[in-house]
């Protein structure tokens, strides 16, 4: 680190503008940093400014306390790889610099892949990646999920991709779709499985679709059910420090056995693949923050869905002001498409193609100022929340809890076709 200040001088902090963007430079011994410094003399004229982020070790304590948790309950195996990092270093950047090209050949990897990448995190120096297509993870007998899957749709009948990916999987579901389009899903999804709303365009997004599935799910007898976006891709499930494809409706299974070990968790979920990265100590799951786009819901809970924008997090910080838990799991994950990149859905009707970004990030601060804040990233309006009011609302077991279910997952991913 002194080496590295010592080259940068002054410029040893973060700029004042907001036009650069970050590479993260991990390094996992003291002798790759050196080696770093060393290169960084020729390019050191075009750093814009460093700073040393944190040290991170790997902790026996975390493992610890969530293998107990995670292996008493009998969940698949979940595995941290044991790396250390002894340097992160955080470099602004202006990407329409021409000093971009040197740091990509200095660190031998792409550092921008499209217009949306604002972070890299990369280390030094640089590994292989293994070739994980064409791998998956399966079971060898399926295990059905106990409570019922909703999929909210509209405007998406030829792209469904929640639908084909959940048919991929094997797994039962209910596409839930307004009048108006019954007809144009029933004519690729098998009509068993669509569900036809009394209402349509009410210009609301998905909010009385969502109180429509909550209410359905309790009158059937459901004690909680799963509520999904309709632009999931694909399902993944994360062992060893790496997150690879899920082709098995076992992780659903899982996942309800889990929650279900404690009274207080009304609200539950799979975590986005992209926040959840590869090769680093990570818990199975995450504890009372937002859940959203695949949720297991209580079907019986105080609160119905409101408003019109961000109704995830709203929902979400109200059980947990409340007291309640939230669950989110980094052991199962989803991939989307990205917000606003496909037509349909809350797009247009919600969203107007992003033109309403404050709109929506001012109307979540009207519902919980005490804890959002609207602030601009990227030169776009986005809301924070801080959810650290709720981090001490502790999971509250059940005193009978019945065996772990046997979920027959290999704990390496397999070939498939």
């Amino acid at each position: 680190m002194d080496e590295i200040k010592r080259i940068l001088g002054k410029r040893f902090e973060k700029p004042g503008d907001s036009s650069s963007r970050i590479v993260r430079v991990r390094f996992a011994t003291p002798q790759s940093l050196t080696k770093f410094a060393s290169k960084l003399t020729s390019l050191a004229r075009t750093v814009r400014a460093c700073e040393e982020r944190r040290t991170r070790h790997y902790s026996e304590a975390l493992e610890e306390r969530w293998s107990s948790v995670w292996n008493e309950a009998g969940m698949p195996q979940y595995v941290n790889i044991k790396d250390r990092v002894v340097a992160l270093l955080d470099f602004w950047i202006d990407p329409s610099d021409a000093s971009v090209a040197a740091w990509e050949e200095t660190l031998e990897s792409k550092l921008w892949q499209t217009d949306g990448d604002t972070v890299n995190s990369l280390p030094y120096p640089p590994q292989k990646r293994r070739n994980i297509v064409g791998l998956a993870f399966t079971a060898s007998r399926r295990v059905q999920p106990r409570y019922p899957i909703y999929i909210i749709s509209k405007g998406r009948a030829e792209s469904r991709y929640t639908s084909r990916a959940l048919e991929r999987m094997r797994v039962p579901y209910h596409i839930v779709v307004e009048p108006q389009e019954f007809a144009q899903y029933t004519a690729v999804i098998d009509s068993s499985k669509v569900l036809k709303l009394p209402f349509g365009n009410l210009g609301k997004g998905s909010i009385p679709a969502r109180n429509w599935v909550k209410k359905h799910a309790a009158e059937k007898g459901h004690a909680r059910h799963w509520i999904l976006d309709d632009n999931i891709t694909h399902f993944w499930r994360r062992n060893h420090g790496r997150k690879i494809r899920c082709v098995t409706a076992n992780i659903f299974s899982a996942a309800e056995d889990f929650v279900d070990r404690y009274e207080n968790v009304p609200m539950a979920g799979f975590h986005y693949q992209q926040f959840v990265p590869d090769k680093r100590q990570i818990a199975p799951v995450i504890l009372n923050t937002r859940v959203y786009s695949c949720i297991l819901l209580q079907s019986d809970i105080p609160f119905a869905w409101r408003g019109k924008y961000n109704e995830d997090t709203d929902l979400s910080l109200r059980l947990l002001k409340k007291g309640f838990s939230t669950i989110v799991f980094n052991a199962f994950l989803i991939s989307k498409t990205p917000t606003m990149k496909l037509a349909g859905g809350n797009t247009t009707e919600v969203y107007d193609g992003g033109s309403k970004r404050k709109e929506f990030a001012e109307s979540l601060q009207r519902q919980h100022p005490d804890v959002v804040k609207v602030v601009t990233k990227f030169g776009r309006f986005h809301h924070q929340v801080d959810y650290s009011p709720y981090k001490q609302n502790a999971l509250i077991r059940k005193r009978r809890i019945s065996a772990p279910r046997k979920y027959y997952m290999s704990d390496e991913p397999v070939a498939i076709a």
